[in-house]
């Protein structure tokens, strides 16, 4: 039997992209040049074809070639810039190796050598966004658009009409919806999605001749008999078919679609910080989380210092918590009680609480007793944005009563969350609360951009400021 594989396609638009990133490079080492008032010299252009070469090749890794549909605009640039940010030393290494820097880069001048470290990623930054623009506004217009058909009335179907609706970039137009059912089994058809225009039968013989070039499948997985029905009598036709699984059964954490020796395979729970987004949030950790801890090393030692004079005890206190995927991470923290728990049971604090210390009840209401979780950032058991990690004791109580409550590890703890600054900071004295803070935990892993942690960080300055919660 032979072996069945599914492959990745390239499209016009893919080869499109690499010859104008391929253009954006050379073109960067003639700007440059000109510029400058000279010409470009044969090292110039030598230095740009290793540049091209490794670029490409750093893509691969980066996956700056793969399907970007569905993902935003700004997330694709980014992933642009940080491939060639990640070539440009992979670019001085291997010439360093190979003794062979100063051949390419002979004649070239230093501030040529920097000025095309710069507009290179500039240059393909803005090609990428104008042929991007124009591909938009073409499809919009209605050029180069193709007709759809969707097999399956129902909720999946509806939100696939919707999200071709809301990307114009596709160049798809939805002809309508096909189903066998009887009109008194079927849900009603929204406003904004189009309406039924036959039956299986219809559709056969709409992509028999021609008038159908793409089908989409969304009957549900448990319909399997009527999708092989289906696909039979399509394979009479030219028509392109996609079966679009009904994954949204499950409680989607974060997915992707991947192969295993061919056979494919999508993630339902997993961590979205795969490929280049990861080293992008692990380099802004690094990055941010020193110069925070830099700024803030005098009121650190302040608050130390303070912490040791005004009441018995350690000044810091290292509670055992779960890190990513559950591995256990010592949390840093200024004491803030006269008491360090840290065992199977684990009290919270709560508002008056005869625990804390009055200097601890001013950390806490101004989280400066968080700050040494900077250097659990910087040794990366923690991040700057992440769910907020709980003590292991109630991380036991919860996830037998919360469903899905341990998802919340896949990622890394962070010093702030999403749920800390949509109100739920603080004591969760009830199920519902520690519910609700789940669900933010959830939503921040589903959606996560590196804009998310932008907004998360600014908007805790306000929480903090606010002292809601805190005690």
């Amino acid at each position: 039997m032979s072996q069945r594989r599914i492959h990745h396609s390239s499209s016009l638009l893919d080869v499109g992209l690499r010859v104008a990133d391929t253009a954006g490079i050379v073109g960067s080492v003639y700007l440059v040049a000109w510029f400058q008032g000279v010409e470009a010299t044969s090292h110039g252009l030598l230095a740009a074809a290793a540049g091209v070469i490794g670029f490409s090749l750093v893509a691969e890794i980066t996956g700056l070639y793969r399907s970007w549909h569905g993902v935003s605009g700004d997330r694709e640039l980014l992933c642009n810039a940080v491939t060639w940010l990640s070539t440009v030393p992979v670019l001085l290494l291997v010439g360093f190796l190979t003794s062979q820097l100063d051949s390419i880069t002979g004649e070239m001048s230093r501030e040529g050598v920097l000025g095309w470290f710069i507009v290179a990623p500039l240059l393909m930054t803005f090609v990428r966004a104008t042929m991007r623009l124009v591909q938009h506004v073409l499809r919009a217009k209605g050029y180069n658009v193709r007709g759809f058909a969707i097999v399956g009335i129902n909720d999946l179907g509806f939100e696939l009409a919707r999200k071709i609706e809301s990307s114009p970039q596709l160049g798809l137009k939805l002809i309508g919806f096909y189903d066998d059912r009887p009109s008194e089994r079927l849900p009603k058809l929204p406003g904004d999605v189009g309406a039924k225009v036959g039956n299986i039968d219809r559709l056969i013989e709409q992509a028999c001749t021609g008038e159908v070039h793409i089908i989409y499948i969304t009957l549900p997985l448990r319909a399997e008999q009527r999708v092989k029905s289906v696909l039979t009598r399509l394979a009479d036709s030219t028509a392109n078919v996609y079966l679009v699984p009904d994954f949204f059964v499950f409680e989607l954490l974060n997915s992707r679609w991947t192969n295993i020796g061919g056979l494919p395979a999508v993630s339902i729970f997993e961590n979205p910080f795969y490929g280049i987004d990861g080293v992008v949030k692990r380099v802004v950790d690094l990055v941010l989380g020193s110069l925070l801890l830099v700024m803030l090393a005098i009121p650190m030692l302040i608050v130390a210092l303070l912490v040791k004079l005004t009441s018995r005890g350690p000044v810091f206190f290292r509670q055992k918590r779960y890190g990513l995927d559950g591995k256990p991470i010592s949390v840093w923290k200024f004491r803030s009680m006269t008491v360090c728990e840290n065992g199977p049971v684990v009290t919270q604090a709560t508002k008056n609480d005869a625990r804390v210390t009055p200097l601890g009840a001013i950390l806490r209401k101004t989280s400066l007793d968080e700050l040494p979780q900077l250097f659990n950032v910087i040794e990366g058991s923690m991040s700057l944005v992440g769910p907020r990690p709980h003590a292991n004791a109630h991380n036991e109580h919860y996830r037998k009563q919360i469903q899905g409550y341990m998802l919340r590890h896949k990622v890394k703890p962070g010093i702030t969350g999403l749920a800390q600054v949509s109100g739920w900071r603080g004591e969760t004295d009830t199920l519902e609360k520690m519910q609700k803070r789940i669900e933010c935990d959830h939503a921040y892993i589903r959606d996560w951009s590196l804009w998310l942690d932008v907004k998360i960080l600014f908007r805790t300055i306000f929480t903090v400021l606010s002292k809601q919660n805190a005690y």
